[in-house]
């Protein structure tokens, strides 16, 4: 059976965010991702992770101006200097957390842009954040969002991705493989899987085409959990979704699988 991981910036929002932690552990799940952890002290997080013995598979990288709408800076020309402060603020996160890996998001770009010149930002800044993090055990991790929910930003193909990764050639530079992105931009997921597993660092999953669990929707996931075993998956299954009514409510699909 696959290792599930709550996304506790999605699920979960019947409590606030600190009490998100006891929310995942008493539904069953060992490890919760979230976005963004910096609005909250590494010694609060950690305690709370410690106090209901939980993992933390993932959160990202800051992603610039949220409010404003940016959607990470790391292909933006421009940002040097920021980039590397969001590099340092993530790792010192992802140590005290005991967080594997850290998803660097590449931006918004404009429809006119030369793409040459942000892919080739994208390439500097990925090895100089692949360089840091390996100093401390951490995998970086790029993931393609679908242009549906998120236009013009620079990553949205798998193939893309997987190709970066191989320019790079950093051992911890990974993909980030959401299954609901797959199948809106690409489909046939279970063979763009086997196709790309040996550069999967971590997956993540929701009901398509609403968002919502993954028991629900045109996926089929309780085939794509049964091949993840068989291929031999060992990371963790992000649950990106928004629950489409109780968090609790929709985790029918969880306690089926624990049972299985």
């Amino acid at each position: 059976m696959p290792k599930f991981a709550a996304n506790i910036t999605m699920m979960f929002n019947e409590v606030p965010f600190p009490d998100r932690f006891e929310a995942a552990r008493e539904a069953g799940f060992d490890a919760v991702e979230f976005l963004f952890p910096y609005e909250y002290s590494t010694s609060d997080l950690a305690a709370r992770l410690a106090d209901h013995q939980l993992k933390n598979a993932l959160f990202n990288l800051p992603p610039g101006d949220w409010a404003a709408g940016e959607r990470g800076i790391a292909s933006l020309p421009g940002r040097d200097d920021e980039f590397r402060r969001s590099v340092d603020q993530a790792i010192a996160y992802a140590q005290a957390l005991g967080t594997p890996s850290v998803h660097v998001m590449a931006g918004l770009i404009p429809d006119a842009a030369q793409k040459q010149q942000y892919h080739d930002i994208f390439l500097t800044r990925l090895e100089y954040a692949a360089a840091q993090c390996a100093l401390h055990g951490i995998t970086v991790l790029i993931e393609p969002i679908n242009s549906r929910d998120m236009p013009h930003y620079f990553l949205s193909r798998q193939d893309q991705a997987h190709a970066i990764v191989d320019q790079v050639a950093a051992a911890n530079l990974k993909v980030q493989m959401d299954f609901y992105h797959v199948q809106i931009m690409e489909g046939d997921i279970a063979m763009t899987f086997r196709k790309f597993q040996p550069n999967v660092g971590h997956i993540q999953i929701a009901g398509v085409p609403d968002r919502h669990e993954p028991d629900t929707g045109e996926v089929n996931y309780t085939y794509l959990f049964k091949l993840l075993d068989e291929l031999d998956y060992k990371g963790w299954v992000g649950c990106e979704y928004r629950p489409a009514k109780g968090t609790l409510d929709g985790l029918g699909w969880l306690h089926t699988m624990t049972k299985a």
